[in-house]
């Protein structure tokens, strides 16, 4: 019989629960202590990856949501649990899965595989107990069309089980296996346990039932890949409902497949969704997590079908857009990016022992580091919230109590919460590069110390320098006398046929140099540059890297550029190209991927480092 959990009525009442759940004593379950009062308590959006989700998930329910819960009201999203390998990450088998359902088996993989026996109509597969898909310990059979589950909701019950011709189920019995396997380590409750994995085991039936589908007829659409690669993230949240409700704490899993209203162009592939499109999504989900009320929203980043298809409008970063939509849905007083890092660095710490934490940096800023090599946060999502005046902070699971990084879009709070630079590299655990954590509350401008601005305009620095590397630079020389209009044109054009980003131009009337990441593959760029030579002379680069200072407070310091160009001719690092936008927030060169870090330590030194009075902006001989 189901089982039925009677929601908290008040903060201080018991959980009561009735029945049993096949035959499984529900009296086992944990007594959930409440979350925080409904009343004006403020929304907190926090966003975990899939390596957090798949590394610390006990972490998270023990010292981060029990934390914030008891103050305000928190939702969860949730990102595709991580494996113990990388090609073990739900959603790369989820992928694999995808591509096998619609290979063509080989006629020797069809020899004995199953058993068959003789029709009216040829040979028919006979399905055999023990196959992929056959009962599993601790799977339940169900006889009923919907079954109820107290954590999950009404689910589909498992249908005839049974093998199609097809290696992708070994893999949805992996993924099956790799989230049993991860469930049994870090839920210690019986009954939870039980539950959730009938819940994964229903799951992986559905998909091995409709790859079986995609197998007929030999074709999986853009929205059918969007429905399977959606299966990680319920997996991951029903995951994580578990881990918090095994921990005590009142969670309740929310998947958004439907949230979306449906449309007529629901399968249009024509364009791109405007702001309109995301701001009803944002209301939609908003307005379904409000439902929840003082319980843990634990929320899927996969929000349904969408027009033109969810991949292909949005891309795998989907699980960040929906947690930036869901802060302006609830009008959140903070979106949490939680990752395995203390925030954002003034370079990349494995590499610069002295990168120093940032504590405030500006959207526009985080925009550039992304888009040049350091993992901030989607452009796009930023956008999303920083338009409704929603901070991010970027915060790390294994250092609950730092303050992490704060992007802000008010410019007037930047300039309070920033503190001076400091010459010492912060430190935690010995480790260098990670800073001593950082209270939310001491970023204010009596908690920092800072008296006034002028001081720390005096003592303006960029923000940052990143590198990214496998850069592939193109170079193309106009073969005409007189110059067409429409040579630029041209060759954005065949760019745009292969689907070819440009992270840096440098133009003049009849050369074009552009730089690329190196990761087409061998024979598209060989194509790619068979039609460039229609146009001129092409010449290709390989193995450089594209090293980039950033900081929003350049645009009126005097000398940088020079600085930083001096700077890498004293450390004889040669320059391939040179670009800086009208906004001078960004100055990137192309250099030899084999100085990528010499040019990232020297740039640090010179450009980021405040020198003691009367000391010029010398580099060091360790680095020559």
């Amino acid at each position: 019989m189901a089982a039925i959990i009677e929601p908290i009525q008040e903060a201080s009442s018991p959980l009561t629960v009735s029945s049993t759940l096949d035959g499984v004593s529900l009296d086992a379950l944990p007594v959930l202590r409440p979350n925080c009062p409904k009343g004006d308590a403020p929304w907190i959006i926090q966003k975990f990856g899939g390596t957090s989700v798949g590394k610390f998930a006990v972490e998270i329910a023990r010292d981060v949501v029990s934390t914030h819960c008891t103050t305000n009201k928190i939702a969860i999203v949730c990102s595709a649990r991580s494996g113990s390998t990388k090609a073990l990450g739900t959603t790369n088998l989820l992928l694999r899965a995808a591509s096998e359902a619609i290979q063509r088996p080989s006629k020797t993989s069809l020899g004995s595989a199953t058993p068959v026996t003789s029709g009216i109509f040829g040979r028919i597969p006979v399905s055999t107990p023990g196959t992929p898909g056959a009962n599993t310990p601790r799977a339940r059979s169900h006889s009923s069309p919907r079954s109820s589950s107290p954590l999950f909701g009404l689910t589909p019950a498992s249908p005839p089980q049974g093998e199609s011709e097809g290696s992708f189920n070994v893999t949805v019995d992996l993924i099956k296996s790799e989230h049993f396997t991860a469930a049994r380590a870090v839920i210690k409750n019986e009954a939870i346990l039980e539950e959730l994995e009938a819940e994964v085991e229903r799951d992986c039936e559905w998909l091995r039932n409709f790859l079986s589908a995609a197998q007929i007829v030999d074709e999986i659409s853009p929205r059918s890949r969007d429905s399977i690669i959606g299966l990680g993230e319920k997996l991951g949240c029903k995951v994580m409902t578990a881990v918090l409700r095994d921990q005590g704490i009142d969670a309740e899993y929310v998947s958004l497949e439907d949230v979306v209203p449906a449309s007529d162009d629901i399968n249009s592939g024509e364009g791109s969704l405007g702001q309109a499109f995301y701001d009803g999504v944002a209301e939609a989900v908003g307005a379904r997590i409000l439902q929840c009320g003082s319980r843990v929203a634990v929320v899927t980043g996969f929000f349904g079908p969408v027009p033109g298809s969810l991949l292909r409008q949005v891309g795998r970063g989907y699980t960040d857009l929906l947690s930036a939509l869901l802060a302006v849905g609830v009008r959140a007083s903070e979106l949490q990016i939680w990752k395995e890092v203390d925030g954002i660095f003034t370079a990349d710490p494995r590499k610069v022992v002295t990168a120093r934490l940032i504590p405030v940096i500006s959207p526009e800023e985080a925009a550039e580091l992304t888009y040049y090599g350091s993992e901030v946060v989607h452009p796009f999502t930023m956008e999303q919230v920083t338009r409704r005046k929603i901070p991010i902070r970027i915060k790390n699971v294994n250092n609950p109590l730092g303050g992490g990084t704060l992007i802000h879009p008010d410019p007037e709070k930047q300039a309070a919460a920033r503190p001076p630079m400091s010459d010492t590299p912060g430190r935690t655990g010995g480790r260098p590069g990670f800073s001593e954590p950082i209270s939310a509350s001491s970023l204010t401008l009596e908690g920092l110390g800072i008296a006034s601005d002028a001081a720390h305009r005096q003592k303006r620095l960029p923000t940052a320098v990143t590198i990214k590397e496998r850069i592939v630079v193109l170079n193309v020389n106009s073969n005409r006398k007189s110059v067409s209009h429409g040579f630029l044109a041209r060759i954005f054009g065949t760019l745009d046929r292969y689907g070819v980003v440009v992270d840096l131009i440098s133009t003049s009337e009849v050369h074009v140099s552009m730089a690329i990441e190196d990761g087409l593959g061998g024979r598209v760029i060989d194509r790619l540059v068979t039609d460039l030579h229609q146009l001129g002379t092409v010449s290709m680069v390989r193995d450089m890297a594209i090293l980039s200072l950033v900081g929003k407070q350049m645009r009126n310091m005097i000398g940088i550029s020079g600085r930083m160009f001096t700077t890498l001719a004293q450390g004889n690092v040669n320059i391939e190209m040179i670009s800086q936008g009208a906004s001078e927030i960004n100055i990137s060169c192309v250099i030899k991927g084999s100085d990528a870090v010499k040019a990232l330590n020297l740039i640090h030194q010179s450009c980021l480092q405040i020198k003691p009075e009367g000391e010029k902006g010398r580099v060091g001989p360790w680095f020559f």
